[in-house]
C-alpha cells in the first residue's frame, strides 16, 4: 500500500481514475476521519481525470495510537503540503468536502502569504466547514436539534423495537450508525447510502481547538484563484457562510435544492454537473 516518506508520520495515499488525466487532490472531512466515507459516490470525478485521496494524520490508515503529537490545523496544513510536493501535484486543484474544504482554504490562505507551497490553482469547496467559530457554533446547535427531531426519534424508536440488536448486530450497527448522521441530511431516510466512517475523537477535538475564536473571511480576500462553492440548502452548516466564503473568494455560488451537508449522495447529478462544469471551464495553471 503507498504511504508517504515526507511527512513526519505515514499517511495513505491512493488514486482513482486514468493514469495520465489530469489530477485533483481530494481531502476529506473530518477532522479525524478518512477518505473511505467518500466512496463509491465521489468516484464519479475520476471518469476524466485522476483523484488523489489520502488520509489525514490521525485518522483511517493514518492513524498513529502511538503518536502523542496534539494535532492541530497547522499540522495538518503542513501535512498537505508535504504530500502535494511529494506526489508532484502541481499544478494544484483542491476539492475539499466540509472539513476538507476548510483545511483547503487555509492552504490557500498560508500559500497566499508566502508560509506554504505551491499556492492552489483551483479550489473546488464542497459543503465546506464554517468559515468562523459564530457559524460553527450555529451549525453544532442546529446539528444537535435535527437529532432530536420527532422524525430521527422515530427512527431511534423503531431500531430499537426491531430486535436487530440481538437477531443482526451487523445491521444494528449500521442502524446506528445511519442515525447518528441523520441530522446532516434534507431527509434522514438518505443516510443509507452513506458509507460508514469513524472519527478519531482526539484528532477532531485538538483541531477545532487549534482554530481558537476563528474567523477566516477576512484572510480569503487574500486568495488569488478561481474557485466553486457548492452548498445544499438544508445543510446544518448555515449557507451564510458559504455565501461570504465565495463572496470574499470572488467564486462561484452554487446552492442546491432538497440537500443537506452531503450532495454526492442526496444530489449527485447537481453537484458533479457543477463541479464538472466549473473543471472545464478553468484550465490548471502552475501558480
Amino acid at each position: 500500500m503507498p504511504f508517504t516518506s515526507s511527512t513526519p508520520v505515514p499517511l495513505y495515499w491512493i488514486a482513482h481514475g486514468p493514469a495520465d488525466g489530469e489530477r485533483l487532490l481530494v481531502l476529506h472531512g473530518g477532522p479525524g476521519a478518512h477518505h473511505d466515507y467518500l466512496l463509491p459516490q465521489m468516484l464519479e470525478l475520476s471518469r476524466e481525470r485522476t483523484c488523489v485521496f489520502y488520509d489525514q494524520r490521525g485518522g483511517g490508515q493514518s492513524r498513529h495510537d502511538d503518536d502523542r503529537e496534539v494535532i492541530t490545523w497547522e499540522s495538518q496544513v503542513r501535512d498537505l503540503e508535504r504530500v502535494v510536493r511529494e506526489l508532484a501535484l502541481e499544478p494544484l486543484t483542491l476539492v475539499g468536502y466540509s472539513w476538507g474544504g476548510l483545511l483547503a482554504l487555509l492552504y490557500a490562505v498560508q500559500a497566499a502569504h508566502g508560509h506554504a507551497s505551491p499556492a492552489p490553482s483551483r479550489l473546488v469547496l464542497i459543503d465546506p466547514a464554517p468559515a468562523s467559530r459564530v457559524w460553527r457554533a450555529q451549525f453544532e446547535a442546529e446539528f444537535a436539534h435535527r437529532q432530536q427531531s420527532p422524525a430521527v426519534q422515530a427512527l431511534r424508536a423503531e431500531l430499537a423495537a426491531s430486535g436487530l440488536r440481538e437477531s443482526d448486530p451487523a445491521a444494528y450497527r449500521q442502524r446506528t450508525f445511519e442515525l447518528s448522521v441523520a441530522g446532516y441530511f434534507a431527509h434522514p431516510e438518505r443516510a443509507r447510502a452513506l458509507t460508514p466512517f469513524r472519527v478519531t475523537g482526539r484528532v477532531q477535538q485538538s483541531t477545532w481547538e487549534s482554530l481558537g475564536d476563528f474567523d477566516l473571511i477576512p484572510a480569503l480576500r487574500d486568495v488569488r484563484c478561481p474557485a466553486l462553492v457548492v452548498h445544499g440548502r438544508q445543510d446544518p452548516i448555515p449557507v451564510e457562510s458559504s455565501a461570504a466564503t465565495a463572496e470574499a473568494l470572488g467564486a462561484e455560488l452554487v446552492v442546491l435544492d432538497d440537500c443537506g451537508h452531503v450532495p454526492y449522495v442526496e444530489q449527485p447529478d447537481g453537484l458533479f454537473r457543477a463541479v464538472r462544469a466549473f473543471l472545464d471551464r478553468t484550465p490548471p495553471t502552475r501558480a
